[in-house]
């Protein structure tokens, strides 16, 4: 099939959700529709009935109900409780899923090191914070280039993953070539740490388990009561993967100058994974779109000549590989993208939605009109501190710009931990009224 064959063939399986029975005519018609409008908006083709209104967001909606941050990652049952609920009051086009926050019990059970969740090395009332080191050292690119799911495994997990630490014992397991070689490589999963390591991951796939089950129960029961799941899958541009993972911000900017030719065959390597992670979520989801939060690309992060060299080639193969497969592209461009506009005129038309943080959205509509449809802008700070009155001002005038002949999607510009319930509210009731077309 072509690529827009493949894309029609998840239309219709995102249309038409297997397995998923809606509780009355009226809650299908609601689903239906918020799904066509979101099509409508990305492919350009025609007009949706109105702007379709967008809500992301981690600790949100446990912020609107009274839980914690702590609660929201180890209570399963509360966090599905109060997802429902807000999906019933507040009437969003589309799901905001609990699935975003984690499990705690697994970071718990493997002690992961890059990050401070909730009640672990942060208080109990704030969200995540990165822990940013050099989980990859500057002699290991040809390692990562060479085999990246043995560096992951072998070298990565042990550095991230307290509990899996022993796993740097295990040889590659492309040593195992014939008979002589099984005895020999088992030898080191006769170690009593090694087996530790495998008994928490079991510990924390079994914890995993719990969790999705909890949650998967959600989203089918969301989608029953007639809303529609907007993310199918998530994937990363290739060199966030290398700065951002691996080896951090401060690293990665001066391999840029001392190893750019690693930095560069690193990414080549590692596009074609990203690429399978992206489809491999839209498949397991039925969803064709594809979240890949944009970090290190922004504006005043690195010059037009490094993003033009080192950025950009690799992210805009990342996107035709989606699109190739029929999937919707989900840039999440965080800070800035001003300078940056003239590099996304080369999207695949029609096939791309591209959220903005702090992008200027009129030089947004300008350069994407005919290419991609936009979505954001919205300051995280309104939501929280402004009146109804300001929200509906500020979306309004982000309707007549942005919204002028479709392609626009309303959204906050990041995603939520917090925001006052009444300005919530003025937003997506504002959108559903004002943004008819």
């Amino acid at each position: 099939m072509s690529s827009k064959e493949k894309m029609r063939a998840r239309f219709e399986k995102w249309l038409n959700p297997p397995g998923i029975e809606f509780k009355d005519y009226e809650a299908e018609t609601t689903y239906k529709k918020s799904v066509q409008r979101f099509i409508d908006a990305v492919q350009m083709e025609k007009l949706p009935d109105r702007v379709p209104v967008y809500i992301s967001g981690s600790f949100l909606v446990p912020y609107l109900y009274g839980l914690s941050p702590y609660e929201a990652m180890y209570d399963y049952d509360k966090t599905m409780d109060i997802h429902i609920k807000f999906l019933i009051e507040y009437k969003p086009d589309y799901i905001l899923s609990p699935l975003f926050l984690g499990s705690a019990k697994v970071l718990e059970i493997l002690d992961y090191k890059q990050y401070r969740w909730p009640g672990h090395g942060v208080s109990r009332d704030v969200g995540y914070q990165y822990v940013e080191a050099k989980y990859m050292t500057e002699d290991e690119y040809n390692t990562l280039i060479d085999d990246p799911s043995n560096f992951w495994f072998r070298i990565l997990f042990p550095r991230i993953f307290g509990s899996l630490e022993p796993l740097k014992e295990i040889a590659p397991f492309t040593d195992i070539w014939e008979i002589v070689n099984v005895s020999p490589y088992m030898v080191p999963f006769g170690i009593p740490a090694v087996q530790d390591a495998f008994k928490k991951l079991i510990e924390a796939g079994s914890e995993a388990m719990v969790w999705i089950k909890k949650f998967s129960g959600f989203r089918s029961k969301a989608m029953s009561l007639g809303f529609a799941p907007a993310v199918g899958g998530a994937t990363k541009a290739p060199f966030d993967i290398i700065g951002d993972t691996l080896r951090g911000t401060r690293e990665i900017m001066i391999d840029l100058y001392r190893r750019p030719e690693m930095v560069l065959k690193a990414a080549e390597r590692l596009t074609p994974i990203a690429i399978k992670q992206g489809v491999r979520g839209a498949n397991g989801s039925g969803v064709p779109v594809v979240f890949i939060p944009l970090h290190k690309g922004a504006d005043g992060f690195m010059s037009d000549e490094q993003f033009r060299k080192f950025y950009w080639p690799s992210l805009l193969a990342l996107i035709n590989g989606l699109v190739d497969e029929g999937c919707i592209p989900y840039l999440f461009a965080e800070g800035s993208y001003d300078t940056r506009l003239k590099y996304l005129k080369e999207l695949p038309k029609g096939a791309c939605l591209c959220h903005f943080d702090r992008t200027d959205m009129g030089k947004a509509k300008n350069a994407l009109r005919d290419i991609a449809c936009i979505a954001g802008n919205i300051p995280a700070g309104l939501l929280l501190t402004g009146t109804p009155e300001d929200v509906k001002a500020y979306c309004k005038d982000l309707i007549d710009v942005a919204g002028e002949g479709g392609g626009f999607i309303v959204a906050p510009g990041s995603a939520l931990n917090e925001a006052k319930p009444d300005a919530i509210r003025a937003l997506i009731d504002f959108v559903k009224e004002y943004g008819v077309y």
